[in-house]
Order: C-alpha cells, then structure tokens, then sequence
C-alpha cells in the first residue's frame, strides 16, 4: 500500500484538541456519574441474582434465569432506546440520565450475576461447615466468611466489566446524556474534524482505565489476607 503523500500530521491537530479539551472535559462528571452509579446498582442487584440463580427454589432460579439470558442477549444501545424511547409509550417518562444509569446497571448486572455465582462457587464448601460449627446463620455466614474471599476471585472479571460500562456510556450520546463523547461529537461537527476529536476522548478514557486498573491492584492486595 502506497502512503507517500498522505499526511498524517493532518489526524491529528493539536491546536484544535488542546482548545477543545476543556469543552470536552465538562461531560467527565457525567461520565463518572453514570458509570459509577450503574457499576454500583449492578453490584447489588448482580449479587442477588446470582444467589438467585443458585438457589434451590424454583421460584427464584428460574426468575433469575431468564432475566440473566435477556439482559445478556440484548444489545445495550437497544435496551437504552427501550428505556428512554419506549417507556414513554406506555406512560413512564425517564430523564435522558435516569435511562442510562437504569440501563447499564440492569444489563451489567446480568454479567455481575454470572461472575458472582462463578466466584462464590468456587470457595471451598468446607468453609460453609466452618460457619455453621460457628452458629453463623447462611447471611452471617455469606458476609463474614464467604464473600471476603469471593471478592478477592470476582475482582479481576468485576473489573473488566467496570471498564466495559465506563466506555459503554459514550453510547449514552445517543440518548442526549451530556457525556464525554456527546461533547465530543459537538466541537467535531461544529469544527469538521472528527478524526482529533475521536483520539482525543479515547485519550481521555484511557487514563480513566488505567486508575480502575490501579483500583483492582489495590483491591486484590487488601482481599489477599482472605486466601
């Protein structure tokens, strides 16, 4: 393939990405905002559905089952539209930021869900006889013996998707949230160079992943005294 003569000084401007940079970066709490937030809903409801999914009963597994596979096989961009778009039809109107955060913790919840129930199967069933020689009860037991050390496995998983959710809100664009990339897509449309402003927000998101990396280093090694 023949490059001489393109520029490739011309994808990127810098001038244009340096001025551009604190309009961006105004949609960086709304980012964190939705993010974190669906992240934190996913992990409370991503914990009962996979003891849910567990569970002896038939009317909690199958539940718990169904609603794992639909969040799973369903796209994200079309869940968001569902929320925000089609809600409306039948009397529920939600905020465009309301319908995110609904969104990513519903369906990451699903994945939450899997890795938990991967994670808590995986301690050693002799540590539920310890609980009991102990009197714990199965919620003291859950609490104090098993989930410290089915952290300590869930977390490299749990981190991924955190960064899958936290580059997945660029689709709240869509939907009006003023995020990282809605501002971004704003100064490319006004300035007609798209290919700076693409870089410059996967710039910007890079950091943020690297510090959830740092994050989960942090994590195991406080978890490591539960092996």
């Amino acid at each position: 393939m023949d490059f001489n003569g393109f520029d490739f000084g011309g994808l990127f401007d810098i001038e244009l990405a340096i001025e551009s940079l604190p309009f961006v970066l105004e949609g960086l709490p709304m980012t964190l905002l939705v993010s974190i937030a669906g992240m934190a809903m996913a992990l409370v409801l991503g914990l009962f559905l996979a003891l849910a999914r567990s569970s002896k009963s038939f009317l909690l597994r199958w539940p718990a089952r169904i609603y794992i596979s639909f969040m799973r096989g369903t796209p994200m961009l079309v869940f968001l539209f569902i929320l925000y778009f089609g809600l409306p039809v039948v009397g529920i109107q939600l905020d465009a930021t309301t319908a995110a955060i609904l969104g990513f913790g519903l369906i990451s919840s699903a994945f939450v869900a899997e890795v938990d129930r991967s994670a808590l199967n995986s301690v050693d069933k002799g540590q539920w006889e310890a609980a009991k020689v102990l009197n714990f009860g199965y919620w003291q037991s859950l609490r104090r013996i098993i989930l410290p050390q089915a952290v300590r496995i869930a977390l490299p998983p749990m981190t991924n998707i955190f960064m899958d959710v936290v580059k997945a809100t660029s689709l709240a664009a869509v939907i009006t949230v003023p995020e990282l990339f809605q501002k971004t897509q704003i100064v490319a449309g006004r300035e007609f160079d798209a290919m700076t402003m693409y870089i410059l927000v996967a710039l910007i998101y890079w950091p943020i992943c690297i510090a959830i990396g740092y994050l989960q280093e942090q994590l195991e090694k406080h978890y490591s005294k539960f092996v």
